[in-house]
């Protein structure tokens, strides 16, 4: 079914920050997989662990226990300072756990989502999202859904009424083209949903995992969400969601509240475990910071260099450049010249690199930019 619209390029392999065609062309992956290659194409430490837990088992149900599933919840626990997990197989996915969780635990059906958001495209994860591209085809939506402004938080608080149970919100929009919220936006947020009695989601899956150089976007503002999810790069691009969430929250899910067939099954479980572990050994979160850093120095050398290029933004390595031409002609002609670089805007170029990615290679990458731009 054509759902996407696909450009003329057969990736085979990859290794590193690089993918290959099938004619054995290089391409530096500035994307990074859609944020889902966090350390790096077929790194072998994750493959490694990957192979050997094939050899023992790839999935059972969830009427049983596997080890894999323990370790990462207790993995997951320690690292967002929240205590239950529910595994899934995707964002999407992981943002409906949220979602259904607020509800059973308030018993009220008011979800409040931010303008510019995006957290999936199953229903309830599209009817939090805003953008009417997305939405207009599949409406009626799920009920019960509004949305507000990002990164003003008054306006939240106008909105809660007695029937909210919840806030779900991306610390920095993605899809949206990269929106970074001034620094005091979620600690006021998470102010708000204590003084209204509301709980907050914290949509990690394009943030999470080390992107923004902590391991959740949200600990920069020194806050706790009620219910983090993530996804994405969790498991270096082997299929898995999560929704973590506080336990007294996470106890009134009961039995056949909720499930998921191959939910948290021991090779994604694994090779997310593997994930966390290479991450943890090399210090690739706290390097994000300095990685980013580069990026955002070069974007600003690139944009006085270039009358095409209006604003750029981000975090970690997370990034975003609004330029006043057409993005998508951009990001073909960067492919032409070996460079992938994702479009999420009519008008703005995003970059979610692997994590691995070296100085070398993002001003390789800067190089390509500029003369395409030029």
């Amino acid at each position: 079914m054509q759902t996407y619209n696909r450009i003329s390029l057969l990736i085979e392999r990859g290794i590193g920050c690089r993918a290959l065609d099938i004619d054995g062309n290089s391409y530096l992956d500035l994307a990074g997989a859609l944020g889902t290659c966090s350390v790096g194409y077929c790194n072998e430490e994750v493959n490694s662990a990957i192979i050997e837990q094939i050899r023992k088992i790839i999935t059972t149900t969830n009427l049983y226990y596997t080890e894999p599933q323990i370790k990462l919840s207790q993995k997951l626990a320690l690292l967002s300072s929240l205590d239950k997990s529910f595994f899934s197989n995707s964002g999407a996915e992981a943002n409906e756990t949220a979602i259904k969780l607020a509800r059973k635990h308030t018993g009220k059906p008011g979800i409040i989502a931010a303008d510019g958001g995006f957290h999936g495209r199953t229903f309830g994860a599209l009817s939090a999202t805003s953008k009417a591209k997305y939405t207009e085809p599949f409406k009626p939506l799920v009920p019960g859904f509004m949305h507000i402004p990002y990164n003003d938080s008054e306006a939240l608080r106008k909105a809660v009424t007695e029937d909210t149970a919840a806030f779900i919100v991306e610390p920095i929009q993605g899809e949206a083209g990269v929106i970074v919220p001034h620094n005091s936006y979620l600690k006021a947020v998470r102010e708000i949903c204590d003084e209204k009695g509301i709980l907050l989601i914290a949509d990690e899956v394009q943030t999470g995992n080390g992107r923004t150089g902590k391991y959740f976007c949200y600990q920069h503002s020194k806050i706790k969400p009620d219910i983090v999810t993530s996804a994405k790069g969790l498991a270096n691009g082997v299929p898995i969601g999560v929704t973590i969430a506080a336990e007294e929250i996470a106890d009134s899910f009961g039995k056949g509240d909720h499930g998921s067939t191959f939910g948290g099954n021991p090779l994604a479980c694994t090779a997310a475990l593997a994930t966390i572990a290479y991450m943890e050994k090399n210090g690739l979160v706290e390097k994000a910071n300095n990685k980013g850093a580069i990026i955002l120095k070069n974007l600003a050398e690139l944009k006085s260099k270039s009358d095409l290029i209006s604003q750029f933004r981000g975090k970690g390595l997370m990034a975003g450049m609004d330029i006043i031409v057409d993005a998508e002609n951009v990001a073909e002609k960067c492919i032409k010249k070996g460079l992938l670089i994702n479009k999420c805007t009519e008008k703005t170029l995003r970059m979610l690199p692997s994590l691995t990615i070296t100085e070398a290679e993002i001003l390789e990458g800067m190089d390509i930019l500029h003369g395409v731009l030029k």
